[in-house]
């Protein structure tokens, strides 16, 4: 049963359609959002628009923290509710023909041959339209882009053919700061007016974050824009609170064509004091006076390339799995790339407000696997060191609940929780194993042990710590136990003994004292793990509980969950389905549906700690009762069936996971893009269709797709480029840079020093 809806056509390397589809607006600006790194913005449009929409521009690492509001206030919540803010609109251009405002929502009728297209060569997005009145016909094409050469800058052309009549046009191009958040509490308000005006014809507006009670730093931003008209000079002025605009006036030809070309520069306090912006806002746009849109686009386009000749993948045959895989790389590289150790990766990145645009446990379950392989390793590396940076704070929030050791945030922006709803918050502690499985990730996969035994292992040790106090010893069972956890199924709350969780506290304790004596001898004097620690940890590893069913040969979720009615998700009336909207929360959680992979989670991440067979009683068991209404669900079950070999699950959810947002699987992509699950679509042709694994060096095992013709890929292994091809017949191994390389293929042993290709 197809459970989508698909709103731009099949394109391997374009996001487009020839529809306005005035009901789905906010739809199409989540699927048109575009970011580098720095700022992003959904795509709405740059000029008046009369209807329902979610106009967002966000800029990294600003936030602000909201009060937590709860009717029933427990010890332990936090203070506050951390949420991304919407920043000044800045491409924001009224346009005006003949004294009228274009507005298409307010009279689409006036609008033809409408044209959206986002081409990710180079993150360019283009719209155009033929606007007819009673006087005049002309065309219009708005192009922008965010300069991933210049991170501070966005660029924009507007240009204005002529078809019929000798229209004046009027361009009123604005900053607006007066703006509004989506997710806001009682039309609450977030920024301040600090200045704004005119230097020369530049204009700049600087806003301020408001006060807020929780020794969090206001944050201040200045946009500062340069116009260029043709055949025009600035005409007008305007000033006004948050506000600065500047009005042009064009009389026209038949047949000519009108551009305005936008530039502005956006700096934040995060790198400048307030007093310093404008003049570095005015500095950036002097520094790119001299180079046109097509100019600044060649730049974008040339530095675009260079990710995508290390990232991209290529499948033959199947273009709307192209279509996917590009469209998740795309995204995701527009919302980090590794350029600030200060950030993270949201799960809406840069394109709506939805989970307030912190960082989750996502970023090292589902980013950097993939990172690993297609950035450099410096960039993972930034992932890991932004949570050692935020471990005084993790101890802060392990306070909180009485206990030892480091709890890391369910979702944070500084390492502080601000995350307000209890049964998640901490309840949903298996986190932590998430954030310490990354450490293993990225020693296994690059060889590097020097964050290790070195800020990996103070960040280890106080994991292993936090662990040891949440356990507690059943006399009656004599085993360790955890009570009262969330596993990654949070369609089930407060249960006890999730198996996931604690096989993930069980393994890294393992991990811990393994490692622990080979770490920096300054580190180990620091972190001072007595011997009786050391017994303490081993005791609760040989005695860990792990609810398993011998009847059924499987490992079971938590102590209670076979006492369910287990209907498969097949039998349910599937118009009830997304069921996280239409049940109440009380049904969902009385069900025995899965919103993610749990079990089926830790048979991916601990994967070569089972047998074939496990994992085939555990998949059969635990899919057919699983909806995947999480993000982060389908990757995992594709990994798992391609490891099967079962090919068509396996594909199933590869469409699911890669075309989640462009077909909307869930009905909720109108609030923004899932950021944090696109490396999914990567996850499942790379880890599962050719199944590589990296615990004990480099291995492969690949399959085609019946549907597809081929496909291939680059990863980026211990100072070696790979590529991989796979067709129906043979896989073939390049070395493209590095050394020789040993590896398995199939289960044999190859040395890789320039093309090997095997049959299969």
């Amino acid at each position: 049963m197809k459970m989508y809806k698909r709103l731009f056509e099949i394109d391997p390397w374009k996001i487009k359609t020839q529809t306005f589809d005035r009901e789905n607006k906010r739809l199409m600006e989540s699927l048109t959002a575009i970011g580098n790194g720095y700022m992003g913005m959904r795509g709405m449009f740059e000029e008046h628009y009369t209807g329902d929409s979610h106009a967002g521009i966000y800029l990294a690492g600003i936030w602000f923290p909201d009060k937590t509001r709860v009717g029933w206030w427990k010890n332990g919540y936090p203070d506050y509710f951390g949420k991304v803010i919407n920043a000044t609109n800045f491409i924001a251009v009224d346009i005006l023909v003949d004294g009228l405002l274009v507005d298409i929502g307010q009279d689409a009728s006036l609008m033809q041959d409408f044209y959206l297209e986002l081409d990710m060569k180079s993150g360019l997005l283009t719209r155009s339209f033929v606007y007819e009145t009673q006087e005049a016909t002309v065309k219009f094409t708005f192009q922008r882009f965010l300069s991933i050469v210049t991170k501070e800058l966005s660029l924009q052309k507007i240009s204005v053919e002529v078809l019929r009549g000798t229209p004046e046009l009027k361009f009123i191009s604005r900053l607006e700061g007066n703006v509004h958040n989506e997710d806001a509490n009682y039309e609450e308000v977030f920024w301040e007016e600090r200045s704004q005006g005119f230097v020369g014809d530049t204009g700049f507006v600087t806003n301020r974050t408001i006060t807020n009670p929780f020794d969090v730093p206001q944050f201040s931003v200045t946009c500062a824009m340069a116009n260029q008209v043709s055949g025009a000079a600035l005409q007008e002025e305007t000033v006004g609170p948050l506000n600065v605009a500047a009005s042009f006036t064009v009389p026209t030809r038949l047949q000519e064509v009108i551009t305005l070309e936008k530039q502005v520069a956006v700096v934040t306090s995060r790198d400048l004091p307030e007093e310093e912006q404008v003049a570095q806002a005015q500095a950036i746009l002097a520094a790119n006076a001299d180079k046109d849109f097509a100019q600044h686009l060649q730049e974008q386009t040339a530095a675009w390339e260079k990710r995508w000749q290390q990232a991209d993948v290529e499948i033959k045959g199947a273009d709307d799995a192209q279509q996917g895989i590009r469209f998740n790389l795309f995204q995701l590289f527009a919302t980090y790339y590794g350029e600030d150790e200060r950030l993270n990766v949201g799960p809406k990145g840069f394109t709506g407000e939805k989970y307030g645009g912190a960082t989750y446990w996502d970023t090292e379950a589902c980013i950097v696997p993939m990172y690993l392989s297609v950035t450099p390793p410096s960039v993972t590396r930034k992932l890991l060191e932004y949570r050692h940076q935020q471990l005084p704070e993790a101890f802060i929030n392990a306070q909180r609940q009485g206990l030892a050791g480091a709890l890391y945030p369910m979702v944070t922006f500084t390492g502080i929780e601000c995350h307000n709803e209890w049964e998640i918050t901490f309840e949903e502690i298996h986190r932590n194993g998430a954030i310490t499985h990354a450490i293993y990730n990225y020693t296994t996969y690059t060889g590097d042990t020097s964050y290790l035994y070195n800020e990996g292992m103070e960040v280890i040790v106080a994991v292993a710590r936090f662990w040891a106090d949440r356990v507690h010893f059943s006399k009656r069972q004599q085993a360790y136990m955890i009570h009262g956890v969330t596993g990654p199924n949070e369609y089930e709350n407060n249960i006890n003994n999730n198996w996931y969780t604690n096989y993930t506290a069980r393994w890294l304790l393992s991990y811990a004292l393994e490692n622990l004596p080979q770490a920096n001898a300054e580190i180990v004097a620091k972190l001072q793990v007595t011997a009786a620690e050391k017994a303490h940890w081993q005791e609760i590893i040989e005695k860990m509980y792990l609810p398993k069913d011998d009847e059924l040969g499987i490992f079971v979720q938590h102590d209670t969950f076979l006492d369910k009615d287990l209907t498969p998700v097949a039998e349910m009336d599937q118009s009830q389905r997304p069921i996280n909207q239409h049940w109440s929360w009380d049904r969902i959680l009385r069900s025995c549906y899965i919103k993610q992979a749990d079990v089926l989670q830790g048979l991916y991440f601990y994967n070569d700690a089972f047998t074939l067979e496990e994992k085939r009683r555990n998949f059969d068991f635990y899919e057919p009762l699983t909806v995947h209404e999480s993000s982060l669900s389908a990757l995992v079950h594709s990994i798992l069936a391609a490891e099967l070999s079962y090919e068509e699950k396996a594909v199933e959810m590869y469409q699911r996971t890669a075309r989640l947002d462009l077909d909307n699987y869930n009905n909720d992509t109108e609030d923004g893009l899932h950021i944090t699950s696109m490396s999914g679509g990567w996850l499942s042709i790379v880890h599962g269709f050719a199944g590589m694994r990296t615990t004990d060096g480099l291995s492969f095992k690949p399959f085609c797709p019946k549907d597809w013709q081929g496909y291939s890929f680059m990863i980026n292994y211990q100072e070696r480029l790979i590529e991989v091809v796979v067709d129906h017949d043979s896989v073939t191994l390049s070395l493209k840079a590095g050394p020789a390389l040993a590896l398995k293929l199939y289960h044999q042993e190859v040395v890789l020093k320039d093309t090997v290709s095997m049959v299969y």
